[in-house]
């Protein structure tokens, strides 16, 4: 399994509901690309308050690589991921990406 965990740092003008919004549209991808098989999306609640502006993430477990990749070619994705870098802080620069294999 690979875990993609995606954390942003959203520009202050942005809402709570757009963030949201956001996140569905993120949701919605999950019925369009085979290999997904999980998507949890939020903002932290740490108690240890050193999130350094990133308060907004989301996970997406896929099966394998190629459903990662199956993921980053699809054009809902790519429509998602220009609305997010529209409204992090910074572009892409407000946004992180890490993909961990996760050994079943």
């Amino acid at each position: 399994m690979i875990r993609h965990i995606v954390l942003v740092k959203f520009q202050t003008g942005v809402s709570e509901e757009t963030i949201e919004d956001l996140f569905q549209e993120l949701r919605r991808i999950r019925d369009q690309v085979p290999g997904i098989l999980d998507i949890v999306s939020g903002r932290s609640e740490s108690p240890e308050k050193i999130e350094r502006g990133y308060m907004h993430g989301f996970v997406v477990d896929f099966e394998n690589w190629d459903a990662l990749e199956r993921y980053q070619t699809h054009p809902d994705h790519k429509a998602l991921g220009a609305k997010l870098v529209a409204n992090a802080v910074g572009g892409i620069d407000g946004i992180l990406v890490l993909d961990i294999p996760v050994p079943a």
